[in-house]
């Protein structure tokens, strides 16, 4: 697959290995393809000539995410999420299966058309400060993933900065701010900012709510819907709370011990779940399943 214009880069084609261009949007097959994944983990070595024991954190892992219909990765802590999403994102090699970003191995592609196809799938941390460089001011921090790309001049990056700054219901004049002056809602609208930049098709969403107060993780749900509507974003949510899950996506899968053990429509697995997982989940929400979505509005 051959990259596409650099110097366009509002441009949301790029080639295929057979010379014709690929839409995301446009295409068919789905944005997101998770095939037989498994990732392990070396451990330390318990004896000295002994072989290192092995974490599995994943193990065959089948999904796939649609345009338009946002898909939530529901389990504990230690189910096997983050992992997930690092594998998604490239971040790092599984130990078996694959990736397809819209049908396309990330890992076959060279370090140049791995940058641009990234333009299409970016995303958005748990840790809304952590994932904000300190020193640098917002302009720069919410246009870095589109000055990666190359071809936009640092006017047109500022212009597209403040463009989506407005976007997420943030003043133009946070541009010459740094991270420490927003709140902690603030600085997750910032990152999102960030994610938007690039007009991707895909934003995996790393438990992006779970450090902010309750009040403020609604606003910023109800910002991600927003974006879905206004902009035709499909999330990958990734998240420890099924309420949350419930709010934004339109499918869920529940990852228990690195396994996918249950998936379908929110509403079902609220009303009927099949897993003893699953029910475990919904029994620990604070609120009856018919609440959820009127408490987090």
């Amino acid at each position: 697959m051959n990259p596409g214009t650099p110097e366009n880069v509002t441009n949301n084609h790029y080639q295929t290995s057979a010379g014709g261009h690929f839409d995301p949007e446009n295409s068919a097959p789905p944005l997101l393809q998770v095939q037989g994944l498994a990732h392990r983990y070396a451990l330390p070595r318990t004896r000295l000539w002994g072989p290192r024991p092995q974490l599995t954190a994943l193990e065959d892992v089948h999904l796939s995410l649609h345009a338009g219909r946002s898909l939530g990765i529901v389990g504990a802590s230690g189910s096997g999420k983050s992992t997930l999403a690092r594998l998604v994102m490239a971040l790092e090699p599984p130990s078996s299966g694959r990736v397809l970003w819209a049908g396309q191995d990330p890992r076959q592609m060279g370090a140049a058309e791995l940058r641009r196809a990234r333009r299409h799938i970016q995303m958005v941390f748990q840790d809304p400060f952590g994932a904000l460089d300190p020193r640098q001011r917002i302009a720069r921090i919410v246009a870095e993933p589109l000055a990666a790309q190359g071809g936009a001049s640092r006017a047109e990056q500022r212009r597209r900065a403040a463009e989506v700054l407005e976007q997420v219901g943030l003043a133009t004049s946070a541009l010459d701010q740094y991270p420490h002056e927003f709140s902690g809602g603030q600085r997750q609208r910032i990152a999102i900012a960030r994610a938007l930049i690039t007009r991707p098709r895909v934003i995996v969403a790393d438990e992006p709510v779970s450090a902010l107060d309750v009040s403020v993780q609604a606003q910023v749900l109800n910002l991600m819907q927003q974006l879905a509507r206004d902009f035709g974003v499909t999330y990958l949510l990734i998240s420890h709370d099924l309420a949350v899950v419930h709010h934004l996506c339109d499918e869920v899968a529940v990852l228990h011990q690195g396994r996918i053990v249950e998936h379908g429509p929110p509403a079902r697995l609220f009303r009927s779940p099949a897993h003893s997982y699953t029910r475990a989940l919904v029994a620990a929400l604070p609120l009856a399943p018919g609440a959820v979505q009127t408490h987090l509005s």
